[in-house]
């Protein structure tokens, strides 16, 4: 990883060499469910996306592995780790102090998180500026699918007890991805970048894959089974080996329609279910069940 005459660390190997921004129009806002025909217009200019954090190098292993490496090389996707302790301004680069009123633990100061906004906000037009924390909307596919049709986020990665208050003023967006303690925010950072970049379209090597991925839909994905056919005598189903292709999408759709009344009845009840699939379902309680 390279330092940048700028306060910004780029992942070596992509991103732009300087920072001169991107001109983009904000994107159009999404609706929950996209069809394949939506999700595979390839955009013009890269989604960018700056990761504010007190640990730069935390990022760099994953942002430059797998499918968020090969979205920076066919430049969908513009990932920079910029080091908060760079808008500091006093000589042991603080960003945290002890809380007014007492109490354990440290505050992450509004000054550098301030700065570092203002800083990135004008390289790419209008970006959505996105604090995680415990306090915000749970983070689910409808929200992915909307920052993927964004032109730049900035993601600020809190840490110790938290950030001041007063930064809330200046941020878009306010995270969680769920009920449970991190010890920061790049974790959760990281897997909102890696839940956005995946429906970038031209990311995926299979378009449909984004398609038809868990959440997507509103239903739970199918079960998948690969070679060998037997293992230790648990057999593919035999729809599978029949090259049947209506006899196969339809039985894919039947186990996502029961895969998901059992398991996650909470998406089931607000999926958008077809008269096919009310039969589906119908059809396959009376083969198992008798009713």
């Amino acid at each position: 990883m390279r330092i940048t005459p700028s306060p910004v660390h780029l992942f070596r190997g992509w991103g732009y060499p300087g920072f001169p921004g991107v001109s983009v129009k904000r994107a159009q806002r999404s609706s929950v469910f996209h069809s394949p025909e939506e999700m595979n217009v390839i955009p013009t200019r890269p989604l960018r996306v700056d990761i504010v954090t007190l640990f730069p190098e935390m990022l760099e292993s994953v942002v430059s592995h797998s499918i968020l490496k090969r979205a920076q090389e066919k430049g969908l996707l513009d990932v920079r780790a910029v080091d908060l302790r760079a808008f500091t301004t006093d000589r042991h680069k603080m960003a945290d102090d002890s809380p007014f009123g007492g109490g354990a633990g440290m505050v992450m100061k509004p000054e550098p998180l301030v700065a570092a906004i203002e800083y990135l906000r004008p390289q790419v037009s209008a970006p959505r500026v996105i604090l995680t924390s415990p306090r915000g909307a749970v983070y689910n596919q409808r929200r992915a699918e909307e920052f993927a049709r964004e032109s730049h986020l900035i993601l600020l990665c809190g840490r110790y007890e938290g950030v001041d208050e007063r930064v809330r003023a200046f941020i878009t967006d306010d995270l969680s991805i769920g009920d449970y303690v991190l010890s920061g925010g790049e974790l959760a950072a990281l897997n909102v970048l890696d839940s956005v970049a995946r429906l970038i379209p031209g990311v995926l090597g299979k378009e449909e894959s984004a398609a038809e991925d868990s959440f997507t839909t509103g239903l739970l994905e199918h079960p998948h089974y690969t070679r060998p056919a037997d293992f230790r005598g648990m057999t593919v189903p035999e729809v599978l080996l029949s090259g049947h292709h209506a006899n196969v999408e339809r039985w894919r759709r039947e186990q996502s329609l029961r895969l998901t009344r059992e398991h996650r009845p909470d998406l089931f009840a607000s999926a958008p279910l077809t008269e096919a699939d009310r039969r589906l379902l119908a059809q396959w309680d009376e083969e198992n069940f008798g009713f």
